[in-house]
């Protein structure tokens, strides 16, 4: 499975008529030198597994070790991943740092990613701290600031299965922009405190139960989705939004929480 993905393309599992759980050795990697357009479909069958002890995906169009392929890097349109019919369970991206870490199942910095019908269960990152985040999902520095789109998707789902975090037990970004639409984000949990900056004799963070967003100029988009069952120390249960500079918008639509 990492060896193909390395590859690029569209990728499918010919794994039988059953449902299966592939646990990955090491972490899969997208390269920026392949696709550009990359689709990994696990045909509603595969759940990729990161045995609790490393993160399942990575994507940077920043990282050198993925090829840099532009002198831009932080705004390029490719790769274009699109991630659906899979599940992603037991993520852990715990000392993986560079670049602000986060993403417990899934890392994107750069190009375009899209989540369409899958679940992200029992993922985890780092327990305190200000800003990190995204225990199933951490996204940043998307093309010419377009939105990352998570669609169909189920994160945490029921008590047991939630992703947990410092901040977005969830979700998490800097300065990106999500539509999330027909999802459901719940069971999900936050554990730093102290919020950010951290407050005096805090380690930060806290908020976001489900969604954390965070920097300049972005917009979230929440549309026929239910967010629930999430908690937060510090702010936010379900979504944290806050802009530094004072604009983008936050839109709930048809949506329970």
């Amino acid at each position: 499975v990492v060896a193909t993905i390395a590859l690029g393309g569209v990728i499918t599992f010919d794994c039988g008529p059953d449902p299966v759980t592939i646990v990955l050795a090491q972490t899969a990697r997208i390269y920026n030198n392949t696709g550009p357009v990359i689709v990994i479909d696990g045909g509603g069958l595969v759940t990729l597994d990161g045995g609790g002890v490393r993160r399942i995906l990575y994507m940077n169009t920043c990282d050198p070790e993925l090829v840099w392929t532009n002198d831009h890097c932080q705004n390029q349109d490719h790769p274009q991943l699109t991630l659906q019919n899979l599940a992603f369970r037991n993520g852990n991206s715990i000392g993986q740092t560079f670049d602000g870490g986060g993403g417990g199942a899934v890392f994107a910095r750069g190009g375009r990613i899209k989540v369409v019908n899958s679940r992200f269960e029992n993922n985890r990152c780092e327990a305190t701290g200000p800003d990190i985040g995204g225990a199933a999902l951490r996204v940043l520095s998307q093309f010419q600031g377009l939105p990352a789109y998570v669609v169909g998707s189920t994160f945490g789902g029921a008590p047991g299965l939630g992703n947990t975090c410092s901040n977005g037990g969830a979700l998490s970004s800097i300065g990106v922009s999500y539509k999330v639409l027909n999802s459901e984000l719940s069971y999900n949990q936050v554990t730093g405190w102290g919020a950010n900056p951290p407050q005096s004799g805090t380690p930060g963070g806290g908020s976001g139960g489900a969604i954390y967003n965070d920097g300049n100029t972005f917009h979230l988009t929440v549309c026929g989705s239910s967010i629930h069952d999430s908690t937060a120390i510090e702010g936010g249960g379900a979504i944290f939004f806050v802009s530094n500079n004072l604009t983008g918008t936050l839109t709930v639509d048809r949506t329970w929480i």
